[in-house]
């Protein structure tokens, strides 16, 4: 009798589970994982910490809002399926910042992997990669010192702003032609609705924007349409041994269909040349276009955990950024939109980092970066970057002489899956020098979010 209740229980717990749904059974077993990571033990609290940070569907947000916003926390959901033809996952995430900067995004990435046997991702094959997402974000403080490359520290003003973008992007990879592949050259296309709303930043120890510039001096700043934003381009990322290079070149176009005044178009090429120090690549760095910005692995496998190996890993690397927007007479590029150096960028994107953030802005921009990164030990690294670059109002202006210049130096930290952190302290400007502190947004360097600019 004691056996046929038994068998009983079993049976009746077995038909539970297999009625219990796949989303229902994930969240069960990571409560399961979470349980066992964090048991009672002062020496459980870091991995307890990191299975709140990295486990899935369901885990904790964390990174830099972009400059002067602070860092944001909050929560983020993954999930995946896979078909016969396909791997789909879907990002889901909101944080929020102490200076009440926010950012709420939804992100859903469809990978064609049209082989007969179970979708698998295999870092050496090339795949079609489509990106969907609905992005806001709301920044409550950024710099504006005025358009070109010699604007005064005592043209500093702030604003905020606002910004949603609803699009998708693909990466196409052009594998059919066996004498190209060495190559690995691929297709770029996005197609994104922009929607921009800026706003006065008052109380503050400078001044808010519009009480120092007009629309004339801050193109776009009466009113922001909405735009309509295109973009084509190509990548190679050929191999030479331990020498990578990752060239891309796009086109983009910004349409305001109610007012063509401040439509203009974006040309980019971006020349990036890494050498590997010791025949491997930085953690991660493959698996930026097969998993979304807070996955941390394709679904059903384990996240990378943190490591205190004594291997070395290191690159030196050499980059060269060029864009130049091209407008009519009678129109003009917004300045929300116009790409910026000194600090970081909107984006995050460390550049003349001795400067403060968003220091030089304008239209047209041209950029030299040499860098070298090391590991110390187990997770901790060394950088050092050396940056050269300028704005220009014209395309004519555009030039190798009077640039701007800068270095910097700092520790990284890449923990397992946890994002990049670096602590850098920026030099050899006329302005001073400028402490940086940035946690990347991205879980293991998956796919970054939608341009900001």
């Amino acid at each position: 009798m004691r056996w046929s209740a038994i068998l009983v229980l079993v049976g009746v717990s077995t038909l539970a589970l297999a009625q219990e749904s796949a989303l229902t059974g994930e969240l069960r077993r990571e409560s399961e994982r979470v349980a066992d990571a964090c048991q009672a033990s002062f020496k459980a609290v870091p991995v307890c910490a990191y299975t709140l940070f990295t486990d899935h569907p369901l885990h904790i947000a964390a990174g830099s809002m972009p400059p002067q916003n602070g860092f944001g926390f909050g929560g983020a959901f993954v999930w995946s399926k896979n078909t016969r033809n396909w791997r789909m996952s879907w990002d889901l995430d909101a944080v929020g910042a102490f200076s009440g900067s926010w950012r709420a995004g939804s992100y859903m990435k469809m990978i064609h992997t049209p082989h007969p046997a179970t979708p698998r991702i295999q870092a050496t094959h090339p795949y079609t990669v489509f990106n969907f997402y609905v992005q806001t974000i709301s920044l409550n403080k950024l710099n504006f010192f005025g358009l070109g490359n010699n604007t005064a520290l005592a043209g500093k003003s702030l604003f905020g702003m606002n910004e949603t973008i609803v699009g998708v992007s693909a990466i196409k990879p052009v594998f059919e032609w066996k004498s190209m592949r060495w190559l690995n050259l691929s297709l770029l296309g996005e197609v994104n609705g922009r929607f921009v709303d800026i706003r006065g930043e008052h109380g503050q120890s400078s001044p808010s924007i519009e009480t120092l510039y007009s629309d004339a001096t801050a193109p776009g700043l009466g009113s922001q349409p909405g735009f309509a934003q295109l973009g084509e381009g190509l990548r190679i990322k050929p191999a030479i041994g331990n020498l990578k290079f990752n060239y891309v070149g796009k086109f983009q176009q910004f349409f305001a269909p109610s007012s063509s005044r401040i439509s203009f178009s974006r040309w980019t090429v971006d020349f990036d040349h890494t050498y590997s120090l010791y025949g491997n690549s930085q953690p991660g760095a493959e698996s930026q276009e097969r998993t979304g910005p807070d996955s941390c692995a394709p679904a059903g496998e384990k996240c990378p955990e943190i490591s205190h190996s004594r291997n070395f890993n290191g690159s030196i690397g050499v980059r060269l950024l060029l864009s130049e927007s091209i407008n009519s007479a009678t129109s003009a590029v917004p300045f929300y939109f116009q790409q910026t150096l000194g600090g970081q960028d909107i984006n995050s994107a460390l550049a003349l980092g001795s400067y403060q953030d968003y220091r030089f802005r304008a239209p047209n921009l041209l950029l030299l970066q040499e860098y070298f990164e090391h590991s110390v030990w187990g997770p901790f690294g060394l950088k050092f970057m050396a940056d050269q670059g300028r704005v220009a109002l014209t395309r004519s202006d555009l030039e190798f002489s009077h640039l701007k210049h800068s270095f910097a130096a700092g520790l990284t930290l890449r923990a397992g899956a946890f994002p990049m952190v670096s602590l850098v302290f920026a030099w050899g400007g006329t302005e001073g020098h400028h402490n940086i502190i940035n946690m990347n947004t991205s879980l293991l360097g998956g796919s970054a979010r939608p341009s900001l600019d």
